[in-house]
């Protein structure tokens, strides 16, 4: 996203690989879908989108008094944090900025506007060297590689997701800056493909050496030794360090279980919800079932039957190798090392 001249613009994710086009957010509806319609995606980005959304919503708001400022602002809070529920970064950042109107409530009200600028700004600068540490701190995995070290990742959590380095792709590409030559294998992440659109997108761009293959591909090519590590990012993460990502990371910390392939979560502390205990108590949305029933607006299920769409699933923290943060690489207990950071 690009806040330009007062402005706030999203690159529409949807259309990539094939068109770059820019979203212009005028309002808390605009944002609302853009982050509904996953024009912006991936759950450090979900959060900076909603502080600008907050933003824009601002100056916008009646400014008479506090109380009738403020009361505008809560609906607004209120209408972003429905757009998706799974993502904690979502409502984090909106708390972030309440709090931030609250602190500036004996301030002029004429002064608000720049202060929650400020704020989202803030946010988004925060979530580029969040990423870039998250970066450093997994270089732990690739301790001793040769070149040729191999990263199996699903959906996208690069760039695109989150500010410059994103979080599972950012170890990539702090391992190349620093002369290691990785190669990554793309799940093409059913059924709206962030894996073999965005996330494929970015590594070529970026000149790393990428492979896509379908989701059901990923079991033969760990059989065939090819996979080194798997790192994925998480959308939500529970007390206990069960993760919630894009819909079929389960199965692939599985089946990396089966072929003792060490399998590691990338996220920022902020996604870490310590109000939650458990993965079992994470709201998973569900999403249109024509997004599994149409491919490229060809109908690919008959008419009648049932479609089951959820956007995200859980995997249990007995699966994951470690959990990659800005503070250090966590290892379990999560319930004990996460509520340490």
């Amino acid at each position: 996203m690009v806040y330009r001249d007062g402005k706030v613009f999203f690159l529409d994710q949807t259309l990539l690989p094939e068109e770059t086009s820019w979203v212009e957010v005028d309002s808390v509806e605009t944002c609302r879908d853009a982050i509904r319609r996953l024009v912006v995606r991936g759950a450090p980005a979900i959060g900076t989108a909603a502080a600008f959304g907050m933003l824009v919503a601002s100056r916008g708001a009646p400014k008479g008094s506090f109380e009738e400022y403020h009361s505008c602002m809560k609906s607004a809070e209120e209408r972003l944090a429905t757009a998706r529920p799974t993502a904690v970064n979502l409502s984090w950042a909106l708390r972030r900025v309440d709090k931030k109107i609250l602190a500036s409530r004996e301030k002029p009200l004429g002064e608000i506007d720049a202060i929650l600028e400020k704020e989202a700004i803030d946010i988004q600068k925060e979530d580029e060297e969040v990423c870039r540490a998250i970066g450093v701190n997994g270089q732990e995995i690739f301790s001793g590689a040769r070149d040729g070290f191999t990263v199996l990742t699903h959906c996208n959590a690069g760039a695109l997701a989150t500010g410059k380095y994103g979080t599972a792709l950012a170890p990539v590409y702090v391992a190349r800056e620093r002369g290691l030559s990785v190669k990554v294998f793309v799940d093409e992440t059913r059924p709206l493909l962030q894996g073999s659109r965005l996330t494929a997108y970015e590594l070529y761009k970026s000149g790393i050496d990428v492979t896509v293959i379908t989701d059901g591909m990923a079991a033969s090519v760990m059989a065939k030794g090819w996979i080194d590590a798997c790192i994925v990012g998480c959308d939500r993460m529970a007390a206990n360090g069960d993760a919630a990502n894009k819909i079929g990371t389960y199965g692939v910390a599985l089946l990396a279980k089966a072929h003792n392939i060490p399998f590691y979560v990338a996220c920022p502390l902020s996604s870490v919800d310590m109000d939650t205990r458990r993965g079992s108590d994470i709201e998973i949305e569900e999403r249109d079932p024509l997004e599994v029933a149409v491919i490229a607006g060809k109908r690919t299920v008959p008419r009648g039957v049932g479609v089951y769409n959820p956007a995200f699933d859980v995997t249990p923290h007995e699966l994951i190798s470690g959990v990659i943060t800005e503070k250090k690489l966590v290892r379990a207990p999560y319930s004990d090392n996460l509520a340490d950071l």
